[in-house]
């Protein structure tokens, strides 16, 4: 029987990273995608087809339940085993002068995001008592960052979630752990000023999307069934 991981956001960045990485290990992998479906496809192609596309908006929740039931439908004898709750947005604005739409749709996609995508496939995990979620956090959650007012609460919402969750599903073998990146050299960080942040960084240079993917693989191996309510930094030792 083949196994499925879905992951958010997968189309570029770290999302794509973990995608090939995942399809590597021997998972079918479920990319989604909001709406760019070109890189998308070039994802499916760097895992060599190991995989399929399934596009839906995480923060939309009739449109996220509509996705998973069809592809269920569709995979009548399966199930989602690994989750990587990926998708996420910045929209950086200090608090004062930030427009409401930029709060609310950057914690749409992340924590309302996270919970509409997991909670429909949560029943699956529990009756094979078996799952991994990886929900992919920031250094942002972890201390905050002046101009990420929004993207730091949704982090943040992001770490008490996966730790109150854990707790919730660990007697059926479902582990719950996230991610939390520093500065990872993706699109999300075009434009920042890399060369006086990798002052801030002990390791002296930015992540890259790779390394994190490295470690979501660990986290949803077998190997880590023992690992669950935790937050693995990943920000080459910039901690505060």
């Amino acid at each position: 029987m083949s196994k499925f991981a879905l992951v958010t956001g997968g189309s570029r960045g770290i999302g794509r990273a973990i995608c090939v990485k995942l399809a590597q290990e021997g998972y079918q992998v479920i990319i989604n995608y909001a709406s760019n479906e070109a890189e998308a496809k070039k994802t499916l192609e760097m895992m060599d087809g190991n995989g399929e596309l399934l596009s839906f908006d995480v923060s939309d929740a009739a449109q996220t339940k509509a996705a998973l039931s069809d592809w269920q439908q569709r995979h009548p004898e399966e199930y989602i085993e690994v989750i990587v709750n990926n998708a996420g947005i910045r929209r950086d604005n200090v608090m004062a002068l930030m427009p409401e739409e930029d709060w609310h749709r950057v914690l749409d996609i992340t924590l309302s995001g996270f919970f509409n995508v997991t909670q429909p496939l949560l029943p699956a995990m529990q009756l094979h008592k078996f799952g991994r979620i990886v929900n992919m956090a920031s250094v942002s959650g972890l201390k905050g960052l002046p101009g990420q007012t929004n993207y730091s609460a949704a982090k943040g919402g992001i770490i008490a979630a996966t730790k109150a969750l854990a707790q919730e599903v660990a007697r059926r073998g479902i582990t719950v752990n996230a991610v939390a990146p520093g500065f990872i050299k993706t699109d999300m960080t075009e434009g920042l000023d890399e060369a006086a942040l990798k002052k801030l960084i002990p390791a002296n240079r930015f992540g890259m999307p790779e390394e994190v993917a490295d470690l979501v693989a660990f986290l949803v191996s077998p190997n880590a069934g023992y690992i669950t309510g935790n937050v693995v930094s990943i920000n080459g030792g910039m901690y505060t």
